[in-house]
Formats: structure tokens, C-alpha cells, sequence
């Protein structure tokens, strides 16, 4: 037992990461083609045991990246497609009474998986989002006074449609915060769209997928990367463009602590996904458009752009 345990973690050091990533990035990258920054990220969303939030028209492939994820990582997956009809009860489970046992007995519902793509998040209405949402949060579910633990790892990736289009329920701020990351795929290049559009169908490809991780490779590598070196100047950064976003006045509210907390995981994560020891400020400026693009709000009169923001704040603080 100890000689496999050396083993694993002898594969999740800096150099062996970038190796194992590289891997899952090349699987994933033969269904979705052209977004293997957007595949990075997400695995580094999933190593810093934050979960993910995609936002994009439909028909770019957020589905399929979550479902390409859930197989060559090797977990569990369910969907769970919001509606606005859907009831709390429809994604954690119910408690059903039994005649032959005489008790009500706990349903597990698709909740209770490794890997959850919530599909049009925004479509359900609040009080169906909050059950999601607190799950997250306290990776355990309550029912009927029971206490019910959610698999290790439990990683949500949730799409959204654009909030202008019809039949949405914008996710609120203090929601928005909890997603460790927000990201967009976006419309594929023109010669890669050719290859689509040539091609066979993107689903039937996921059969040919392979599994390149195991559970306890994701949890060394979760492990590690809490561990990757942070230096006080890299923090000196970090707290300047935290403190930006405080103080400009085109923000309405600054980056949250939860924000900075997630910034500083989210670059352990990427660096150690590309072999480095320590974080540099690239590795902070990779990941902050993802990080922090969800947590701020611009005010009615800013010159400034929303979805520009983000690399705003990155021009805009200079790297000691």
C-alpha cells in the first residue's frame, strides 16, 4: 500500500502534472476542438474543488465539454436540465413512504453524483437554484432533518444562457460568488469550424474516449496543488489588484474575500498544471478573468465595459 501511494504521488509533482494535464487536455481537445485553454481551466476549477460556470449561446459545446470531463477523469456524471418548473425536490431527492418497511425512506436524487452539469442554470427559478447552490457550498444535502454527504470530489459545472434571452432567472451576486470560475467557449474558428462541419458528429466521438486519471491521482493532485509555493511578493500583487477592484470607481463592489481566497487557489492550480514549483504573476493573470469577470459589477455610468473589466485591472496594476 505504501509503494502505490508513493507511486501517486510521485505522478502529481509539477512536472508529472503538466504530464497528466496535458493528457486530459489532448482526450477532451478531440471532441472540443480549438479550446484547450477553456479545458485547462476548468481542470484547475476542479483541483481547486471550486466549481464551474459556463456562459455561452447554446450550441457551442458546453455540454459536451462537461460530458468529455466526466469520462476521461473517470467520474460519475448525471445532468440535471433546468426548467422553470423544476423543485427542489427534483434535484437533491425525496423521501418516499414505503409500505413493506412502514418508514419513509430518503431517494437520492441526481445530485448525488461526482460530476453535475446543470444545464441552463438560469432557467430554473430561484428557489430551485438556492438548493443547487447550497449544496455546493456545504458539499452536503438536508432532508427531512437527515444529513446526506455528497461524493468526493463534487464538482458542478452549470451553463447559462445569456441573461437577455427569454425565460431567464439571472443568478443574484451572492450566487454568482460561489462559481469559483466563469468561462465562455465562443464560436470556433473558421478552419476548425470546416473540421465540424466535415466531420462526424462531436457525440459519437465520446465513445472513444479514454480514462487518463484515477480518483486517488485527483485527490493527490488537489493536495499538492494546496501546496504549491505562494511567495510574499506574488501576495503583494495579488492584494494590489484585489485592492483595485476596491477602489476604482467604474466598480460598484470589489472582489469579495471569497473572490481573492478563490484567485490565490485558482493560480496554485494553474501552476502546478504547467509543471511550475511556485506561482508566478502569469499564473495570477491566467486565471483572473475567470475568477473575478462574475464578481464585479460596473456601475450604470463606467466607461469601462463589464466584460472588459477584468483585463482592465490587469493593465492597470503593474507587477512589482
Amino acid at each position: 500500500m505504501t509503494d502505490k501511494l508513493a507511486l501517486v504521488k510521485d505522478k502529481t509533482s509539477p512536472a508529472n502534472a503538466r504530464s497528466i494535464t496535458d493528457k486530459l487536455v489532448a482526450q477532451v481537445g478531440r471532441v472540443i476542438l480549438g479550446k484547450d485553454r477553456e479545458i485547462r481551466l476548468a481542470i484547475a476549477c476542479l483541483l481547486a474543488r471550486g466549481h464551474l460556470l459556463i456562459e455561452d449561446v447554446p450550441g457551442v459545446g458546453k455540454t459536451l465539454l462537461a460530458r468529455s470531463l466526466a469520462i476521461v477523469l473517470g467520474l460519475d456524471y448525471q445532468r440535471i436540465q433546468f426548467t422553470s418548473d423544476m423543485l427542489p425536490a427534483d434535484i437533491i431527492g425525496v423521501s418516499i413512504f414505503e409500505q413493506g418497511a412502514n418508514q419513509f425512506r430518503f431517494h437520492r436524487g441526481p445530485l448525488f453524483a461526482q460530476l453535475i452539469l446543470a444545464d441552463e442554470v438560469n432557467r430554473a427559478t430561484p428557489k430551485a437554484q438556492s438548493a443547487l447552490l447550497e449544496a455546493m457550498e456545504e458539499h452536503q444535502v438536508t432532508a427531512d432533518g437527515d444529513t446526506y454527504d455528497l461524493p468526493d470530489p463534487f464538482f458542478v459545472i452549470a451553463t447559462q444562457n445569456p441573461t437577455h434571452q427569454i425565460g431567464t432567472f439571472p443568478l443574484p451576486e451572492s450566487q454568482l460568488d460561489r462559481f469559483l470560475m466563469r468561462i465562455g467557449l465562443g464560436y470556433p474558428a473558421e478552419p476548425l469550424e470546416r473540421k465540424l462541419l466535415l466531420g462526424a458528429d462531436r457525440r459519437s466521438l465520446l465513445d472513444t474516449l479514454q480514462v487518463q486519471i484515477s480518483e486517488p491521482e485527483i485527490a493527490e493532485l488537489q493536495k499538492t496543488a494546496d501546496a504549491v509555493f505562494v511567495s510574499d511578493a506574488l501576495l503583494d500583487y495579488t492584494q494590489a489588484l484585489i485592492r483595485y477592484t476596491r477602489e476604482l470607481p467604474e466598480i460598484e463592489i470589489g472582489l469579495s474575500p471569497r473572490g481573492a481566497v478563490d484567485l490565490i487557489s485558482a493560480a496554485r492550480c494553474w501552476a502546478l498544471i504547467h509543471g511550475h514549483e511556485g506561482v508566478t504573476p502569469e499564473d495570477i493573470k491566467a486565471v483572473f478573468p475567470a475568477v473575478v469577470s462574475h464578481r464585479l459589477r460596473t456601475r450604470n455610468d463606467s466607461s469601462v465595459p463589464e466584460h472588459t473589466i477584468a483585463d482592465y485591472v490587469l493593465e492597470s496594476v503593474p507587477v512589482p
